[in-house]
C-alpha cells in the first residue's frame, strides 16, 4: 500500500485511458500484477495515479524496455531489473 494519495484507475477518463495504453505494451506473462490494488492496477502504478501524463510516460518507457520484440528473455529482464533495484537500494 503506498503512503501517499492515489485515485482509482475509473476515477477519470484521463487516467484510465493512461493506465490501458501503458498496460498494452507489456508482455502477456505481465498482465497480471504481483500485488495488485483494489481496482486491478499496483502500487506503483496507483503512486503515479495524480498526474497520468507521468504515469504513462514513466510505465510506457518500461513497457517498451520489456517489449518481446526486443532480443530479451523474460529470466534476462528480471536478472536485470534485479540488480538496478539493488543498485538502486530499492524493493521494487
Amino acid at each position: 500500500m503506498t503512503w501517499i494519495k492515489t485515485l482509482p484507475a475509473d476515477s477519470s477518463p484521463e487516467l484510465t485511458k493512461a493506465i490501458e495504453q501503458q498496460r498494452a505494451l507489456y508482455p502477456v506473462e505481465y498482465a497480471t500484477p504481483v500485488h495488485p490494488t483494489g481496482d486491478g492496477t499496483s502500487d506503483i502504478v496507483a503512486s503515479h495515479s495524480l498526474i497520468p501524463g507521468a504515469l504513462l510516460h514513466a510505465f510506457a518507457t518500461f513497457g517498451e524496455l520489456m517489449s518481446p520484440r526486443l532480443p530479451l528473455t523474460r529470466s534476462q529482464h528480471e536478472m536485470i531489473t534485479t540488480m538496478v533495484s539493488v543498485t538502486n537500494r530499492c524493493r521494487y
